[in-house]
């Protein structure tokens, strides 16, 4: 058996698509779907059992044969305040969830972040030398990567954990106000043919990847085994407002909007990110990312075709 926390979420569900196509239907997905749609995500996968997040740690214990945990659950809000929840939530669950993983011999794939690099002026590669989180969910991720780092040389388990940079693509509906700022664009044009942008969003540098690409480094651990923790973007650095020039011409029309930027995210926001992937490449990772012009397209005629939803394969 696969556990996936987080499976009913953006990379999760994803993630549980990308393995129902290698033949992998013994799944349980764990999250909590509360008042959300997420539930939607579950719609086109096969899965075994949901358990909701907050009976899991309690029944882990009962699962038997379980071979992998992609540990994607977290809470990944930046703008989230409450330091003793998200440590709890982000830090502590996960602790707890590894140290079952070491004991019974389960392989543990687990989602970082790159937010943990912070303003990036030390640049972006694996190292603590590198890392100064801005907010509070950056210090739970960076926390969680520096306990690992006292684990991996001691253990026999293959432990990974995956620093995304800016993921976006299908089945990001219920984020909300954290969604990619590509689906964000996308209904802003389908709902007044008007897209809006913060104000220096030309000098906003991020490293975008295609959820199908973070997908894809996840599979590549799964099936090599290998451990460590590694940067997940495409080494390439865009703007927002190049994001929104290219989604211009897909809809074939459309104006770009400059508004003030939000005082609440001042000195909390990444204006350059790009990742180091020379340790990725190190390993063995060979594939090419998607450029940005072709993951908009394929994701701009998922969202004309079905909302961003992922159909049964």
């Amino acid at each position: 058996m696969i556990i996936v926390t987080g499976g009913a979420g953006f990379i999760g569900s994803n993630l549980i698509k990308s393995l129902n196509d290698l033949g992998e239907d013994q799944i349980l997905v764990v999250d909590h779907l509360g008042e959300s749609q997420k539930y939607l995500n579950l719609n086109s996968l096969r899965i075994v059992d949901y358990l909701d997040k907050h009976e899991f740690l309690e029944q882990l214990p009962n699962f038997r044969n379980i071979t992998t945990i992609f540990h994607q659950g977290a809470c990944s809000s930046t703008t989230e305040t409450d330091g003793n929840y998200m440590m709890k939530n982000n830090y502590q669950f996960s602790k707890t969830l590894l140290h079952h993983c070491i004991d019974h011999q389960i392989n543990f794939i687990y989602a970082s972040s790159a937010s943990v690099y912070g303003n990036g002026e030390s640049g972006f590669e694996e190292n603590r030398a590198c890392e100064t989180p801005l907010n509070v969910y950056a210090f739970s991720k960076f926390m969680f990567d520096n306990y690992v780092r006292t684990l991996l040389s001691k253990v026999s388990i293959q432990i990974v954990g995956l620093r995304y940079f800016n993921v976006y693509g299908y089945q990001e509906n219920h984020k909300g106000s954290m969604a990619s700022v590509a689906f964000h664009l996308f209904h802003q044009l389908q709902e007044s043919n008007q897209m809006k942008l913060f104000e220096g969003s030309e000098k906003f540098l991020r490293d975008f990847v295609f959820v199908e690409d973070a997908i894809n480094v996840n599979l590549f651990f799964y099936e090599t085994q290998k451990k460590g923790i590694f940067n997940c973007g495409t080494g390439t650095s865009r703007s927002f407002l190049e994001i929104a020039e290219i989604m211009q011409k897909l809809h074939q029309s459309g104006e770009i909007q400059f508004i003030p930027f939000p005082e609440h995210l001042q000195g909390k926001y990444q204006r350059f990110t790009q990742a180091n992937l020379s340790s990725l490449r190190e390993i063995g990772y060979s594939a090419s990312f998607q450029s940005l012009e072709k993951s908009l397209e394929k994701y701009y005629r998922q969202l004309q075709a079905t909302g961003g939803y992922l159909t049964p394969s």
